[in-house]
């Protein structure tokens, strides 16, 4: 019979801070990974991220939740999405993100976690 795993993201396995804006902490639980993001105003992917990842879009896919703030997604065919507290998303690879407003939007995601903003 399987044990039942419980973690808490007040101690996570591990946390990635962006460049400046923000930082993300992981859980490795029941095999998979789940981040919780806490994204700066200011925070832009192009410029927060895109050092750390060395890719010219993020390349992962993310299946998440928003807890607060808002964020603007743009695609790499330039199609624009915007999701705030409440919303569920689905962002396929090959795109660029940034915070509307002043406020610190924070995210869960249960998708490609793993190497999200993780310096090689």
């Amino acid at each position: 019979m399987a044990d039942v795993e419980v973690k808490n993201f007040d101690s996570p396995d591990e946390t990635r801070p962006f460049e400046g804006k923000g930082q993300a902490e992981v859980l490795n639980i029941g095999g998979k990974v789940v981040g919780k993001a806490t994204f700066e105003p200011g925070w832009k992917w192009s410029e927060n991220v895109k050092p750390i990842a060395g890719t010219d879009s993020c390349q992962v896919s993310h299946l998440g939740y928003v807890i607060s703030g808002r964020m603007k997604i743009t695609m790499d065919d330039g199609s624009e999405a915007e999701v705030g507290p409440g919303d569920v998303m689905a962002i396929p690879p090959g795109h660029d993100g940034e915070v509307i407003g002043d406020e610190p939007c924070v995210s869960l995601d249960f998708g490609e976690f793993g190497d999200y903003a993780k310096p090689s």
